[in-house]
């Protein structure tokens, strides 16, 4: 029996009403029907076939009469217009002996030949384009005499009807046929005919000056097509607005302008300004702006742009009254270059690119790979000139002058405001377009300034301005108050999403504008940040102060930069949190971002589209070109960190405020984050090649020859092609990365949400994974076992014997080739400066003294080589900046040939140096090892800073500051802070350029100055009050960075193959130095006692009773004062601070037992396993003295 019978044997009753055929076996698609069709399918169809015949009658009758009535309507046009021509024939004698010559005699004559030739001329007739170049050669020098008075308007319409005939005959493809003086009279007569009828005209001013550019391809009498071109361009007609739109999209767009070929100084003289920006402006704002985007090519709309700038220019020129940039023309400007930023940024690199010998600097390097990925043909002169003219300090510091001032205190709110929005968007395509001239850029934004109020002196800072328009926001408001508004806040602009569905919306990129207003002011604090001191920032004030440095000025109150960071905290959050459902919202808006919507099939594509349509599509924030989701999660979060690495310098914001552990399972959260660790590394494994970091070529780092790109451009466009779909997948995997791994990324990118107490244990369970993977166990006995019985493991390669007179050279020859290798365990044999093999077995004690050792030999620079590392004032470490070019000029003085392999392997060999002494620090951080070492904290935030850049690593990474250069050079710093306070004259009282002297150390008693430039002829161009600020920017990043890229490279990448640079990301500069060096706390003896452990004799018994001796070794040790005890506990454990997490953590656990009677013995130590050989003493003088007489004596391990 079935399992699925039901006990009823009768077959279910299917009934059928469609009269669809449902046997699956029946025959499909045939014209005829079945033979076993069924009847109610057939009558169905006749049915619908009888139905749709009737239709057909029912509409028969109306179209026969409808046609009809076409057609006699037709054919009696036809008679009219042919009775219009035998009359006009008539009278003109056409085609007789008797045709009329000359004026016309009378005016009322000349109006009726007029009103019948423009009833009946057809363009495409060749007859009537003869009767119009007959009636041109008559009217032309009739109407000269003629005086119009009031009976003008009794001519317009006759003569709008022959201008709207003479614009189809010059825009039709025939013109190329008709004889070119014949064009040139037609031009003329058109210029008579627009100059009566031009308010009647100007609505077809775009089919006008169609016809006028199709014209000047053939004709090239420069005097008719000008007269043409300004004919319809009256200042006071009241359709001027629709006369001027017409003459931007047609005329201006062209390269060549008809009528001013060579003279486009004439053009400004005749063409009204104000008009053109008016009429842009109006069409740029209605919806009609997208079809002028889409209709003009890449091409034409870069020479609009230009022109446009150009007439601004010339008019600014003209009259000092219109100095500053106006509304108008930041709205129009900003419209323009966002659509064109792609184009711009492509072509402008492409002429600005230039190769710069020797070691490249991030800098150079991104200019590299600019210039191999375009190929776009560089932009004109003209236009070239125009787009670099944006980028001057009068119209970039002008920009806020005029927004405030138009502006009464009622329309103060600038998110209600149009000028605040299209300055926004109008600077940030700045920034994107120039990213050499970022700084500079930025500069002239923070130094801009707009009136407080309309009728006061008193001027408000931009930061100030802009904060206030950003805080007046929506979107401001709404994510400040709750993380989960960000969400909505990112989705497509439309009136149903969420958070908006309650507000009118009057103007639909309302969001859009606010973004750009918020993104806008992140890129003012950028700048902010890195030239104000930590004093200027305290001070900063709500109200205006009178005798202050601009700076101070523009500091933000406490209160304003606590809402700041909390919206900043927020959105943050949320964006990384979120991930996953942004992800969903950024595949479906991918192709809605602005530079993709106006991109019109096969009139918009340049030469570089084969790129663009190689590169991964993604939603653009606020409708701003460049800034990206992932541009602008990288400025955030760059932003935030720059706000936390100043609260974490000097406190100013409330405990815990950095805090966010409200939004996560604390309890749950560090299994949680080590799942997700596991998932990444097996996607890490999936992805294969897609690797996040970029493997790094030596040979391209240290080599000082600059390789030219060799092959053809096809091998040029396929290598281009190839590494732009690395970067698809690597794009691809990164955001996948984001969605499934939310707390991972929030870990290293903004690590101060989570208790450092609760990072150090996801610390330590990383590497834990870490070693499991790698070794198959956490014991490293039998790691060592499997591997010498593994056929191919190769101990030897983890066993060295390293002198004590040379443990750093030693060190670096026996372990340099293991790479990552150094991860697992080594063993170390010491040996004296009598060739002595030190006692002792390596149970994990030894390494950690070797790992001490050599971090002391090698920053304390006794190797007798050039000092790796240099101290500051207050004994902090960081990379010699000028290692690498002494390095070069002692190679000069022995007489090697720069570029030559001895020279290369030489600078190489120092670079290995400093990449495996990062290995070294990379191997204490993951044994657990502390080492007492100091670096500067703006070293240490350049490794905290390597990781958190998954997302536009250019935004998130590294910024030099000034407040950085204290930690380098107070002398420097106190100099600087002088220079930018200065109230003085500048330049006449410092002589400084934009160029920096270096001074190389060759020998105690040698040195030499190298002379650098900061930008592009740095050495004549003089530092002013306007410019110090970039010239303090410049510095920074020249000390900070680019003097010591090569040796902080090479550290991070050897520190980096140890320890992953996205764990070093989850821990600030401060507490990576605590990671390094523990606790600076003061060692608690309560806390050692409680976590020992004690053997033999001292064990504790059933009486949990300590051993005499072993109360007085506590009461010795509570007595010693903190140097002393940092010493017995180096002595015991190698390291002379306390775990981070206390000793309960320490492994393994600080151990006491006995080594016999004898007063006289000392105690010795096992640091492999932090055990301490105490012999049972009875007095407590002779264990303090016996005690500090070991651990001072410094005999290494023959005491054990």
């Amino acid at each position: 029996m079935f399992p699925t019978f039901t006990g009823r044997a009768r077959s279910k009753r299917q009934v059928n009403l469609s009269g669809r055929n449902n046997n699956p076996f029946a025959a499909y698609g045939g014209s005829t029907s079945s033979p076993l069709a069924q009847p109610s399918q057939t009558a169905v169809v006749h049915a619908q076939q009888e139905r749709i015949q009737r239709e057909q009658e029912r509409r028969r009758p109306p179209a026969a009469t409808s046609i009809q009535r076409t057609w006699r309507g037709h054919r009696s046009r036809v008679h009219t217009r042919n009775q219009w021509e035998q009359e006009w024939d008539r009278r003109e004698g056409w085609n007789t002996d008797h045709l009329r010559k000359g004026p016309y005699p009378t005016a009322e004559e000349c109006l009726m030949q007029l009103r019948l030739l423009a009833q009946f001329a057809l363009a495409k007739s060749e007859n009537d384009i003869q009767r119009l170049h007959h009636f041109a050669a008559r009217f032309l020098p009739s109407f000269r005499n003629i005086m119009l008075g009031p009976s003008e308007d009794v001519w317009a319409y006759p003569m709008f009807c022959l201008a709207r005939v003479m614009i189809s005959v010059l825009g039709h493809r025939k013109v190329s046929s008709i004889p070119v003086e014949t064009v040139s009279e037609f031009l003329m007569l058109l210029t008579t005919l627009t100059k009566v009828s031009k308010h009647l005209l100007a609505r077809y001013s775009q089919q006008y000056y169609k016809s006028i550019n199709n014209a000047a391809r053939y004709c090239r009498d420069e005097e008719a097509l000008r007269s043409a071109v300004l004919a319809l361009l009256a200042r006071d007609s009241p359709s001027a607005l629709s006369a001027y739109a017409g003459f931007a999209s047609e005329i201006l767009t062209q390269a060549s302008l008809p009528g001013f070929f060579e003279d486009r100084e004439a053009l400004s003289r005749h063409v009204d300004y104000s008009l053109v920006a008016g009429a842009l402006n109006e069409t740029l704002s209605s919806s009609s702006s997208h079809g002028l985007l889409l209709s003009k090519s890449h091409e034409e709309l870069l020479w609009l742009f230009s022109y446009f700038i150009f007439l601004r220019n010339e008019s600014r020129e003209n009259d000092r009254a219109i100095s500053e940039p106006d509304p108008q023309y930041v709205k129009i400007v900003s419209k323009l270059i966002s659509v064109l930023a792609n184009e711009i940024g492509k072509r402008l690199d492409n002429l600005q690119t230039t190769s710069i010998p020797g070691v490249t600097t991030p800098q150079n390097a991104s200019i590299e790979a600019s210039a191999e990925l375009s190929h776009a043909k560089p932009l004109p002169d003209f236009v070239r000139s125009q787009i670099l003219s944006l980028i001057s300090q009068e119209n970039v510091s002008g920009l806020l002058a005029k927004m405030e001032a138009s502006t009464t205190s009622a329309e103060r709110s600038a998110s209600t405001s149009e000028e605040a929005p299209a300055l926004a968007s109008y600077a940030l395509t700045l920034l994107r377009v120039f990213p050499r001239r970022k700084d500079e850029i930025q500069m002239w934004l923070y130094r801009g300034s707009t009136s407080v109020q309309p009728n006061t002196q008193r001027s408000l800072p931009a930061t100030k301005y802009f904060y206030r328009a950003a805080s007046s926001t929506s979107i401001f408001q709404k994510i400040t108050k709750d993380p989960r508004e960000t969400v909505a806040m990112l989705r497509p602009n439309t009136p149903e999403a969420a958070g908006f569905a309650n507000r009118k919306i009057n103007n639909p990129d309302s969001r859009d504008q606010e973004w750009r207003i918020i993104l806008l002011f992140l890129e003012l604090c950028t700048f902010m940040l890195k030239v104000m001191d930590d004093e200027e920032f305290l001070a900063g004030s709500s109200q205006p102060v009178a005798g202050v440095s601009w700076t101070k000025q523009s500091a933000l109150p406490l209160d304003q930069i606590e809402t700041l960071t909390i919206f900043l905290k927020n959105l943050a959050f949320s964006m990384y949190w979120s991930a996953s459902e942004i992800a969903g919202i950024e595949a479906k808006e991918a192709t809605t971002s602005l530079a993709a919507y106006f991109g019109k099939e096969g009139t918009r594509h340049s030469d570089g589209d084969t790129e663009d349509s190689a590169r991964m599509d993604e939603m653009y924030v606020g409708g701003a070109s460049g800034m990206t989701l992932t541009s602008t999660k990288g400025l955030v979060t760059g932003v935030l960190r720059m706000f936390y690495e100043r609260d974490s310098r000097r406190k100013f914001l409330p405990k815990d405020h950095w805090l966010m552990t409200q939004y996560f399972e604390m309890d749950r959260f560090i299994t949680f984050v080590v799942e997700e660790e596991e998932h990444k590394h097996e996607i890490e494994e999936s992805y294969g090649d897609a690797t996040e970091v970029d493997t790094y070529d030596m040979d391209e780092a240290d080599s000082d020859i600059d390789m030219p790109l060799v092959g053809t451009q096809r091998v040029q466009q396929i290598r281009t092609m190839e590494r732009l779909r690395r970067q698809q997948r690597k794009t691809s995997r990164r955001k996948y990365l984001e969605s499934v791994t939310p707390r991972l990324k929030i870990l290293e990118n903004m690590p101060f949400f989570i208790p450092f107490h609760t990072r150090v244990q996801i610390f330590r369970r990383f590497v834990a994974l870490d070693q499991l993977r790698r070794r198959g166990t956490a014991n490293p006995d039998e790691w060592r076992f499997a591997l010498m019985n593994s056929p191919t493991g190769n101990i030897s390669k983890h066993r060295a014997t390293v002198r004590r007179e040379h443990i750093f050279d030693d060190a670096y020859k026996s372990f340099y080739d293991l790479g990552d290798g150094l991860k697992e365990p080594i063993q170390i044999r010491f040996v004296d400066k009598f060739d002595t093999v030190e006692e002792g077995i390596d149970g994990g004690g030894v390494t950690k003294e070797f790992l001490t050792s050599v971090t002391n030999e090698a920053f304390g620079a006794t190797n007798g080589l050039e000092a790796l590392f240099v101290e500051n004032d207050q004994h902090l470490l960081y990379p010699n900046p000028s290692a690498v070019e002494e390095r070069k000029e002692t190679l000069r003085q022995a007489l090697y040939k720069e570029g030559s392999p001895d020279w290369n392997d030489n600078i190489r060999d120092l670079l290995r140096r400093y990449e495996f002494l990062g290995r070294i620090i990379g191997k204490c951080l993951y044994e657990g090892i502390l080492v007492d070492i100091h670096f500067a904290p703006f070293f240490l935030l350049k490794w905290a800073l390597t990781g958190g850049t998954s997302s536009a690593s250019k935004e998130t990474s590294y910024r030099a500051n000034l407040n950085d250069l204290r930690d380098l050079d107070e002398g420097l710093y106190e100099g600087l802070l002088q220079l930018k306070n200065y109230p003085g004259n500048v330049e006449k009282d410092f002589f400084l350029n934009f160029a920096v002297t270096d001074t190389l150390h060759l020998t105690p008693t040698q040195s030499k100055t190298i002379t650098r430039e900061l930008r592009p002829n740095g050495e004549s161009i003089p530092v002013t009050n306007e410019n110090r600020l970039v010239y303090i920017a410049s510095i920074a990043r020249h000390r900070l960075q680019t003097q010591p890229y090569l040796q902080t490279s090479a550290f991070l990448r050897g520190l980096g193959t140890i320890i992953s640079p996205s764990w070093l990301s989850m821990f600030n500069q401060s507490e990576l130095q605590t990671l390094i060096g523990g606790s600076g706390a003061s060692i608690s003896i309560s806390d050692l006692r409680a976590h020992t452990q004690y053997g033999g004799v001292y064990a504790i018994g059933d009486d949990g009773m300590e051993h005499p001796s072993i109360q007085l070794f506590w009461k010795v040790m509570e007595n010693l004062d903190a140097g002393d005890l940092a010493k017995v506990l180096k002595f015991v454990t190698s390291t002379p601070r306390a775990p981070l997490l206390g000793f309960g953590y320490l492994e393994p656990r600080f151990s006491i037992r006995d080594s016999g009677s004898d007063q006289t013995r000392l105690p010795s130590t096992s640091t492999c396993v932090n055990l301490l050989k105490l012999p049972i003493y009875r007095d407590e003088e002779v264990l303090r003295e016996r005690l500090l007489y070991s651990v001072n004596s410094g005999a290494g391990f023959n005491l054990s």
